[in-house]
Order: structure tokens, then sequence, then C-alpha cells
């Protein structure tokens, strides 16, 4: 905008939005050398340490490939666990440059927070967890049972709206970090558990004394779009991380895989030559190298390499693709062109 145009724009008393700084997150974080990416504090299957102190997860291969385009090296990451009520604002104080950490994509958190959602990488809705000795085959028959909850969380407001919505009262028992509400559901002082349905799976999986004692109820009583976050006023890093993860689904899509990628390189299709940087051009719009992609698809793998390892047959959590299929596979899962 010109500056007499912004002028203009001030006498008339008219709001005024500045562009964003292009390359600004971007020259920060290789001037820096290190990804600082949000995580969980401790999710199996999206965002934990292993045994080894290794980050693993869904979102940790999100934080692994923005580091494996911007520096060829997916191992340049320093994650900074926070819990549901530190990630928002660790985001917005620009304590870390990225949040792919279980963060339902909705209005306010766009409208009012600051944030800009780059890409859905898990389609979830809420459930609820309940043990099997209870007897209760429906979330409707939940009436007067006292139900554990994460404080600071989409899911408080969710599980008061379908209380009210199936005239049933639920007695929520609010507990602010999610390991706590956990833990006070499987030692027996609340008879529901709600929460997305994959953080059930992995609290059924990694923290009951026997999984198979325990059901998820079959009721989705919200959308839960999990979504990969950055800061608004930063266009070419949000840019930046969108097509990250474009890329490990257009990867899957072409049938690019860690384990083939380098014989991919010679393959005659245009779509496949533009993602591995046989043909130049994609990389550099985005401020990177022709191999970016190629880096992700070799150290990462694309998204359902991905997926399987962290949530699937090959996880303790064992959750169908569903949803978060290829739209080609009966999912949601649609790869945006690069080209």
């Amino acid at each position: 905008m010109k500056a007499w145009t912004l002028a203009i724009a001030a006498l008339l008393g008219l709001a005024v939005t500045a562009p964003a700084l292009a390359g600004q997150t971007l020259d920060t974080v290789k001037k820096r050398g290190q990804l600082v990416c949000g995580a969980h504090t401790g999710l199996g299957g999206f965002g934990a340490p292993d045994e080894k102190g290794v980050w693993r997860g869904l979102d940790i291969d999100v934080c692994r490939a923005v580091a494996a385009a911007v520096f060829g090296d997916a191992g340049r990451v320093r994650y900074v666990p926070l819990s549901a009520q530190q990630r928002l604002t660790s985001l917005q104080a620009g304590e870390i440059d990225l949040l792919p950490r279980n963060t339902t994509w909705t209005l306010t958190r766009e409208g009012s927070n600051g944030l800009l959602f780059a890409g859905i990488d898990f389609y979830d809705g809420q459930g609820f967890l309940v043990a099997k000795k209870l007897g209760v085959k429906s979330a409707r028959d939940l009436n007067g049972a006292t139900v554990c909850v994460q404080t600071g969380t989409t899911s408080e407001l969710n599980l008061a709206d379908f209380a009210r919505a199936n005239r049933i009262e639920l007695k929520p028992v609010t507990i602010e970090s999610f390991d706590s509400a956990a833990a006070a559901f499987v030692a027996g002082r609340c008879d529901a558990f709600t929460s997305d349905a994959s953080q059930l799976a992995a609290v059924r999986a990694n923290q009951t004394p026997d999984p198979a004692g325990y059901d998820i109820l079959p009721e989705r009583i919200s959308k839960e779009p999990l979504a990969i976050a950055v800061r608004q006023g930063d266009d070419q890093w949000f840019n930046l991380v969108k097509w990250v993860f474009q890329a490990m689904l257009a990867a899957e899509e072409l049938g690019i895989t860690s384990a083939n990628v380098d014989q991919m390189t010679r393959s005659p299709d245009p779509n496949v030559q533009r993602l591995l940087g046989v043909t130049p051009g994609p990389g550099r719009a985005l401020g990177l190298d022709d191999k970016w992609a190629y880096a992700i698809i070799k150290q990462v793998g694309n998204y359902g390499e991905s997926y399987e390892r962290n949530l699937g047959a090959g996880s303790k959590l064992k959750l169908e693709r569903g949803l978060n299929a290829l739209w080609s596979q009966g999912g949601l899962m649609y790869p945006l062109p690069i080209r």
C-alpha cells in the first residue's frame, strides 16, 4: 500500500492492515539453526517422548517435515511441551514457531487469537471413554454421570452443549492437565472421560490397566479438525508450513515413500518431477531449495507412512484411517496441486 494511500486512510479514520513482512519467521528459524515446535505434554501417537527420550507422533512428524524442508535435516527441532492453557499464548508470544498440537481449528482461534491454520492433519470428534463394567452402550445413557474433562479445551463447551441438547444431566469434573484428567478417570473418580476420540484411544492403550476393559462410546458429539497453527502476520511462513503438509499428502497420492523416493526421481510423471525437484521452481516460491519435498519424504515419509507408524496398525492405538484416508480412498485428505 502506497504512503499517500495510508495517509489518506489515517485522515479518514479507516482501519489499515499493513502487509505482512515476508520471510520474518523463516529468517529467524534459519539464523537460529533450529525450529522450535510446540508439542503435547505427552500423548501417545501424536506427541510424546519414547523410552529413549526421542519425540515421536503424528504431530511431531509435522515438525520434522518442516525442519527437513528448511534445513534438509529433520532432526533440527527443539520441542516445547505445552499444556492446553499454554499452547496458544506461547505461539502468540513468539516462544515457538509452529504449533501442531491437537488444536481444533475454530473461528475464534483465528478471528480473535491471532492464529492461522495451515492444514488439518487429523479429522477427529469428541467422544466418551467408559469402563465396560459400567454397562453403558451410548453417551445418552450417561444421565447423572460424572465426567472428567480437561479445562481450557473445547471439550468443556461441547460436553455442556451435548447435555443440554439431549436433556440429560452430566456432572463435569474439571481438571487442568490432560494426564491428570486421564489418571483421575482411571482411578475411578469419574464415570466417564471425555476428549477427542483419538486421545481417548491413546489413554485406553497406554494408561488403563486393561485396555480390553474399556469402551469408546459410538457417539461423536463434535467436529474436531486438529490443525497446524502459525501466527498471523507472516504470509511466507504460513505458505511454507501449509505446503510442507501438502507435500506429505501429495507424496502418498503419487505413491512416493521414504523407501522408493530415490527411484521415483526417475519417474516421467510431471507431478512427481515437480514435487521431487527434478523440475525446478516450486521450492523457490516458498524460499526453499528444489529438494525441499525430497528431504521431507526421504527423512519423514509421506502422510500415510506417518499415520501407519504413529496411529495405525503399526502402532498401539490401531486407529482406522477413516476420515483421514485420502479422498480417493473414501477419506477427506485431498492434496492440493503442487505446480
